[in-house]
């Protein structure tokens, strides 16, 4: 078990740190309105997968891939936010990007812009539930629970992983933020980001 453990660590870490739309937004946020904008976005990010964690225990993950219906709503919703944070992106002001009047959101509306950019994208359901049963020994006791763990430990994962990330890209901030040009071509080249990964999950089928 500890050799599993081990491995699903590793292998978990390699996931999170790959450059996905979650990093994307950490990033940006960070930049955008400093370090603890950063943390506070990837704090949202770790809690929508809890929600992941425990749809995945109760089979949502299963509902997600035998139901049509359903895995196109959720695409629909999350495509549709992706659209709408890579147009904001886009239509950023260059003369407010280069000034301390950047367009600010609140902590409280980081935190659950992290958490709904992971909640409504449903191939993070089917990858906790096509991924996490890997894991699991399959002793008929105990599946819900040792899911639900694995699920946790995967959102702390990420948290310890994102955080540090957003830290770094805040303590950049000034740098980026006296170079105007750099600044925009950021904000410009992440909602061009978005708006792909939104066209990518719109399109994206089942399986």
């Amino acid at each position: 078990m500890e050799a599993i453990s081990l491995v699903f660590i590793i292998t978990s870490a390699v996931l999170i740190i790959t450059p996905g739309q979650d990093m994307i937004l950490v990033m940006s946020r960070s930049i955008s309105q400093g370090r603890k904008a950063g943390v506070v976005t990837a704090l949202g990010v770790s809690v929508g997968l809890l929600g992941h964690t425990v749809l995945a225990t109760f089979g949502l993950g299963a509902l997600l891939l035998a139901s049509e219906s359903l895995f196109t709503v959720v695409k629909i919703v999350g495509a549709a936010y992706l659209f709408y944070l890579g147009i904001n992106l886009l239509r950023s002001d260059h003369s407010k990007l280069s000034t301390d009047k950047l367009p600010k959101i609140t902590h409280k509306k980081m935190f659950f812009q992290g958490m709904l950019s992971n909640l409504t994208n449903p191939k993070i359901a089917i990858f906790f539930f096509s991924y996490l049963p890997q894991f699991v020994v399959m002793d008929g006791t105990k599946t819900a629970l040792q899911l639900f763990v694995l699920g946790v430990t995967f959102a702390l994962l990420t948290f310890c992983i994102k955080a540090p990330v957003g830290y770094i890209s805040g303590s950049l901030s000034s740098w980026i933020k006296a170079r105007p040009s750099f600044l925009s071509r950021i904000y410009k080249g992440s909602g061009v980001i978005f708006i792909a990964l939104g066209l990518k999950l719109a399109f994206e089928k089942r399986g």
